[in-house]
């Protein structure tokens, strides 16, 4: 339905993406619910072999209940978030932030899992999983903004090789998603 003017009713107009919008990983809660089917499929099939074993008791349990939520708190992902110069990251017990527009420091790490740790000039610490930027282009680009600040006023020293890496498998994988989606790969 259209008014005399063209515009369309129901419709609410986009905004664009002003200072005081915080992005937010999107896939944060699907990742949070696959950790809770992994810890709740070790807890029945432990229950199920104890059970079917004849050793079932209810202190073996409450001791099989102890290992899948101590698999759920192994498996469960942070919260990342970032603003206008920073970048949160929200475990369990605790929250860490830096400013993103102050780094001094970026480091790669490569392991089991791959890290990113970021450093500000404050003394703040974040360690981010990479692939968490990657699914999520609004939180890189609010990284890359506080990135862009940080080496023009000259306070990130070390690791800018490594974030202009990560900036361009950013951008190749999200023009490689847009080619897909418009069936032009």
């Amino acid at each position: 339905m259209e008014h005399r003017d063209g515009t369309r009713l129901g419709v609410p107009a986009a905004r664009p993406p002003g200072p005081g919008l915080v992005a937010h990983d999107r896939r944060w809660s699907a990742d949070l619910h696959h950790s809770a089917r992994c810890a709740s499929a070790l807890l029945g099939m432990l229950l199920l072999v104890d059970g079917s074993a004849g050793t079932l008791t209810w202190w073996r349990g409450v001791l099989w209940a102890a290992l899948a939520l101590l698999l759920f708190l192994v498996l469960l992902p942070a919260r990342v978030s970032a603003g206008d110069g920073w970048l949160g990251s929200r475990r369990l017990l605790r929250t860490r932030r830096v400013r993103t527009d102050l780094l001094v420091a970026a480091r790669p790490l490569n392991g089991v899992a791959r890290r990113l740790v970021l450093r500000d000039a404050l003394g703040a610490r974040v360690e981010i999983d990479p692939e968490v930027l990657l699914r999520n282009p609004g939180l890189w680009y609010r990284v890359a903004e506080g990135v862009r600040a940080s080496e023009a006023s000259g306070t990130l020293r070390c690791g800018t090789t490594a974030l202009h890496r990560l900036a361009e498998r950013i951008d190749r994988e999200t023009a490689l998603a847009v080619f897909r989606a418009s069936d032009l790969e």
